[in-house]
């Protein structure tokens, strides 16, 4: 049995048996822009700011007609523990867990579009009004923004953009507290790529805990206390209940 101050952080690889893509992987969601833009451009608060017709038609192609997805048996697995997900499926949450961080944000959520670090209510998004046939029209009215998004006007996805930086809105300190708090970390299905798990890496040399890495192909960290289990997370989880 983990202990209770075993914390998980897990990235794509998770969803991926749910058939969710992957965000790097060969038809990943950091693989496939728009006509004119590459994923890095488009998921940025500048192209929300400046293109958000262009910007609400591409996350709502790329992200949200996934938003159905069930849960896998890891997400279930992983219902009780402590847990920090970069991923914004909410997936975990369907599988029962209650206190999760989602550190990037959820596909299932808006906020009024404010100033960053400003304190704002997280709300519902309202995909299952979005008419298809008219798409881009239809974003922007649920959306609330007529040319340009309005500031404490219009609404915003609940997710952390390429350009924005982590704020209470996605429990950044407490994420770093349960990572200081940690006395092992477990990593699962991530590639190390976001500033989450290089935070959290710093937090377990620093405090000279052990760390474990699951995913079929892992990053090879530069950590002498780190113990690789090169199988997908379903298969780890056989051996861990």
């Amino acid at each position: 049995m983990n202990k209770e101050n075993t914390l998980f952080i897990t990235g794509a690889g998770i969803s991926a048996e749910s058939g969710i893509p992957t965000f790097r992987g060969e038809d990943g969601f950091w693989t496939i822009g728009s006509r004119n833009y590459t994923p890095m451009e488009m998921a940025t608060r500048h192209m929300y700011q400046q293109q958000p017709e262009q910007f609400l038609a591409w996350y709502y192609n790329r992200f949200i007609t996934y938003r159905h997805h069930a849960e896998n048996d890891v997400h279930r697995w992983l219902a009780d523990k402590n847990l920090i997900t970069q991923n914004i499926d909410g997936l975990d949450g369907k599988a029962g867990n209650k206190n999760y961080i989602a550190i990037h944000g959820r596909i299932d959520k808006m906020t009024l579009y404010h100033t960053q670090g400003e304190p704002v209510e997280v709300i519902d998004a309202p995909w299952d009004q979005v008419d298809d046939q008219r798409l881009n029209q239809s974003l922007m009215h649920l959306f609330n923004i007529k040319n340009t998004p309005t500031l404490n006007e219009s609404y915003k996805p609940f997710v952390l953009l390429f350009d924005e930086y982590y704020t209470d809105l996605y429990r950044i300190d407490e994420a770093l507290s349960r990572m200081e708090q940690a006395d092992k970390m477990v990593f699962m299905g991530t590639s190390f790529s976001v500033n989450i798990t290089n935070m959290a890496m710093d937090i377990a040399m620093r405090n000279e805990i052990p760390v474990e890495v699951v995913d079929p192909d892992p990053v090879i960290l530069p950590y002498a206390k780190v113990k690789y289990h090169k199988m997908r997370a379903t298969d780890y989880i056989q051996h861990h209940d």
